[in-house]
């Protein structure tokens, strides 16, 4: 006896490599700069992401190397505290890669839906 299936769904996931393979962008980096923005450090953001403070910069080092370019500007500690702030290029990543994610998972859905909606019961239009 057959169970009817619930609409399914399509999800996709976007991100950008280097040549070797190496994860440059994804949404995780994008996760880390979001947090760095609101909390102002590298620290707040990794606690707010229940990461550890060196798996957050060494991702934000590692993309910062690959680019070539810096992503936060950075403020030593001290007694007034120290701090991130994102340079105006991670601004743009921020808003950017949204945009695109968001256009990539219209493309796909209608995709998907067009191609086996009716076969799979793929009811990605239903938001």
């Amino acid at each position: 006896m057959a169970k009817k299936n619930k609409p399914l769904q399509t999800k996709s996931k976007i991100w950008i490599e280097d040549t070797e393979g190496n994860v440059v962008f994804g949404t995780g980096r994008l996760r880390i700069l979001k947090a760095i923005k609101q909390h102002g450090s590298i620290n707040s953001a990794a606690k707010a992401l229940k990461m550890g403070y060196r798996a957050v910069w060494a991702r934000i080092t590692a993309t910062e190397h690959r680019l070539g370019k810096k992503l936060l500007i950075r403020k030593s500690g001290g007694s007034s505290g120290g701090g991130s702030q994102l340079t105006p290029l991670a601004e743009n990543m921020l808003s950017q890669y949204e945009n695109v994610q968001k256009n990539i998972e219209q493309i796909t859905d209608d995709l998907f839906e067009d191609a086996l909606g009716n076969s799979l019961n793929i009811g990605n239009r239903i938001r």
